[in-house]
This record gives C-alpha cells, sequence and structure tokens, in this order.
C-alpha cells in the first residue's frame, strides 16, 4: 500500500504524537509499504525533503507560526499532490489544517482516516479558548467526513467532547463493522459506528547496565537518593509545576530527593512560556532538580531504569495516555500517573503503580510516596507488559484497517 501520514510536526519535533506517527510510519515501511509524511516546514535548518528510516518526509513551507499553529500558504497543492499519489491518507489531530486535509481526500476520491491523539486545550492565555473553539470545530469538520476515527482507548473516547460525538466500534463488531452498509454499499456512521479503538505503538531499547550506571554519574546520583523521573515536553498541560511544588512533601518522607526531567524545555518547546513563569519556583528547589534535555531511545530506555519511579503529572485531555508510561514499564518502573481519561488505563491495566488526582501537588506526592514505599509491589515482567502493548498488534490493527478502505476506493 502507498500511505499518507499528515500531521503538523515530525522528527526531530519530540512529542507523543510525533513519536507514535514514526513508529507506525517506520514499522509500516519496514512491512514493505510505501509510507510518506507530510507535515510543516517549522525549522528552517530542516530540509524540505528527505528519507527517515525508511520513510519519505515532505514539508510545507510555513509563512508564519502562531503559538503551536502554523500556516502554510502551499498547503493545498502539496497536499493534493501526495493524496492523489497515495492509497491511504491518515491524518491526525490535532491540527488545524484538519478539515482541510480530509476534505481534500474525499475530493480525491480516498477514505480519509483520521487519529485522534487528544483535546486540545490551550494554556490560560487572552486568545486560548478563541483557538480551542476554532480548532474544535475544524476537529470536528474533519470528524464529520472522515471515513474512521482511530482513538487510543474507549476510556478517552467516552470522554473526550470530541469523540464521543461519534459512536464506538467494540472489539467484537469492528471486524463486522464493513458489513453493515447503506444502499450505496457504505458502511453508515451511525449504524456500525466511527471510532475504533487501538492501543497506541510502544517500543523501547532493553537498558542496560552502563547505559544506566553513566546516565547515573553524569548526573551525580548519590546510591541512597530517591529518584523520581518526568518524560514529557516542559509545557503547561504537562504538569511539571504541580510535580515540583509536590517536593517539600515528599521530602517530609524521603529526605534525599532528585527530580530528572527528560525532555525539552525552555525555548526548546515550541509555543510555550511556563519555563519562564515557573522559574521562582525552578530555583527555590534547584538542588533536588536535574534537566536533561531531549534523549534518544536508548538514552530513555536508560533513564526510566534508572528512575524509581515516573510521573504523568498531566491535568487536562491534552494528554491521552502517556507512552511514556508503557515505556517505563518495559523498564521495570512504576508510574505515578494523574486520574484523566485514558491516562489512568496503563496504569489500571498492568497494575504498575498508582492513580493520583489532578492538578493536586499533595496528591501527587501521596502517590508518589505509596510507590516509593513499597516498590517490588508494583513491578511486573517485561514479558508480561510487552503481551500487553505488542507493537505488532498495533501496526496489524492499522493494516487491516488501510486495506478495508484500500478495498472500498
Amino acid at each position: 500500500m502507498k500511505i499518507l501520514f499528515i500531521l503538523t510536526y515530525y522528527r526531530p519535533h519530540v512529542s507523543g504524537l510525533t513519536i507514535y506517527v514514526e513508529r507506525l510510519a517506520q514499522a509500516l515501511a519496514g512491512r514493505g509499504h510505501q509510507v510518506t509524511v507530510l507535515t510543516s516546514h517549522y525549522a528552517r535548518q530542516l530540509p524540505y525533503e528527505e528519507w527517515m528510516d525508511g520513510v519519505r518526509v515532505v514539508r510545507v513551507p510555513v509563512l508564519f507560526r502562531f503559538n503551536k499553529g502554523v500556516f502554510m500558504a502551499s498547503f493545498i497543492p502539496v497536499a493534493l499532490r501526495e493524496i492523489l499519489a497515495h492509497d491511504i491518507v491518515s491524518i491526525h489531530l490535532p491540527q488545524v489544517e484538519a478539515a482541510l486535509s480530509t476534505a481534500l481526500a474525499r475530493l480525491a476520491g480516498r477514505k480519509p482516516l483520521l487519529t485522534y491523539h487528544c483535546d486540545l486545550q490551550m494554556p490560560p492565555v487572552w486568545y486560548g479558548k478563541i483557538v480551542d473553539k476554532v480548532t474544535f470545530w475544524d476537529n470536528l469538520i474533519a470528524g464529520r467526513l472522515a471515513d474512521t476515527i482511530v482513538a487510543y482507548t474507549e476510556d478517552f473516547a467516552r470522554h473526550s467532547p470530541f469523540l464521543s460525538r461519534f459512536r464506538i466500534v467494540d472489539g467484537a463488531a469492528s471486524a463486522a463493522a464493513d458489513t453493515v452498509a447503506d444502499g450505496a454499499g457504505r458502511c453508515s456512521a451511525d449504524r456500525c459506528g466511527k471510532v475504533r479503538v487501538i492501543l497506541p505503538p510502544v517500543v523501547i531499547p532493553d537498558p542496560t547496565p552502563e547505559g544506566v550506571a553513566s546516565l547515573r554519574a553524569r548526573v551525580g546520583l548519590r546510591g541512597d537518593e530517591r529518584v523520581i523521573g518526568f518524560a514529557a515536553r516542559f509545557a503547561y498541560e504537562k504538569g511539571a509545576g504541580y510535580l515540583i511544588n509536590a517536593i517539600p512533601y515528599i521530602l517530609k518522607e524521603f529526605p534525599k530527593l532528585r527530580v530528572l526531567f527528560a525532555g525539552p524545555y525552555g525555548k526548546d518547546v515550541i509555543g510555550e512560556t511556563i519555563w519562564d513563569e515557573l522559574q521562582p519556583l525552578i530555583k527555590q528547589y534547584a538542588p533536588y532538580l536535574t534537566f536533561l534535555g531531549t534523549l534518544n531511545p536508548a538514552q530513555m530506555a536508560d533513564f526510566f531504569s534508572a528512575c524509581d519511579l515516573i510521573t504523568v503529572a498531566s491535568i487536562n485531555n491534552t494528554e491521552s495516555f502517556g507512552l511514556v508510561q508503557v515505556e517505563a514499564f518495559m523498564c521495570g518502573t512504576p508510574v505515578v500517573a494523574t486520574n484523566l481519561p485514558g491516562v489512568r488505563v496503563p496504569v489500571t491495566m498492568t497494575g504498575m503503580g498508582e492513580i493520583v488526582p489532578v492538578a493536586d501537588a499533595e496528591g501527587l506526592a501521596k502517590g508518589i510516596i505509596k510507590v516509593l514505599k513499597d516498590p517490588a509491589r508494583y513491578i511486573k515482567p517485561r514479558a508480561e507488559i510487552m503481551r500487553m502493548f505488542e507493537l505488532a498488534r498495533t501496526v496489524e490493527a492499522y493494516e487491516q484497517l488501510f486495506e478495508e478502505k484500500r478495498r472500498r476506493l
């Protein structure tokens, strides 16, 4: 198959969405499919077209950027050219071009597929609610035009303001969904559902003793320190401030503490200002904080293994799952995650952690303390976690879905 993925940002930008598409695209290319990623040319130093691990990446020039959103004046001709050259059009939301991309796919006679990664909720700035509403209605139009919408979990799909507007195809019905057709031979969304649940692609190398030791030495970790990890962009919605504010509560039980932040921060985070806003707090607890920046996959495995636990402190539905949770599980590290739809699913599935209240520093601290006091209780064998979140199962589910849509062109 010739498969086109459309999303706003792709590598080297790092986010759960870009990592998701990267893993899926590479896996499908490895299975012999012709895979192209259409994305924005958001940084000057990037080439407009290149091959990355078997995947062709096409970047559309950006006229200007507003916060995380981009305006690409030549998007329509480039997108239409690529859509016409591919069998499958897989559009990844949220993005401001969602309705346009979906309409172009329909115009070209394709069956547009959406993967909905999260709800958009801007930081509390004056234009935040305007952007939220415009993007929501744009994405809703895309949803109406789409043939199928993929969600990570049923939990998130039922609670998301966007996804909850569409019927969910349950596991038993999904295989038969396309047999329920209207007079024109098309599956009616009202009769057979539009949302399909597919667990996200997760893969992480094995951590190595040498790599873990090197990381610990580089940041000066002592053997008696408890190590808490935070693996995400240092952004408003990720709840970094709540983790830092949890430190005084944790210190009462564990006075020797270190919090490691893995991921872009400061000016490396597109469209965010929280780094500047939190400077007084960061300086106050500086002895306990270490910022590692963006790590490659092998380094991330060592990072997870070096930590006693990982926190997912997200505060709203811009987090719908938290891929880092499963990555941490695979490295033998438990997780403390907030009680958000979808985000609570990995811990619930595995038992490898605790669920805590949202936007509550003291509640987060209580969950962290509980895990640190009895970490062995939360550890499960890597093989068990791998069976639950098998990459091949995710790729095969997408492959089957793509094949269904191709047959109906």
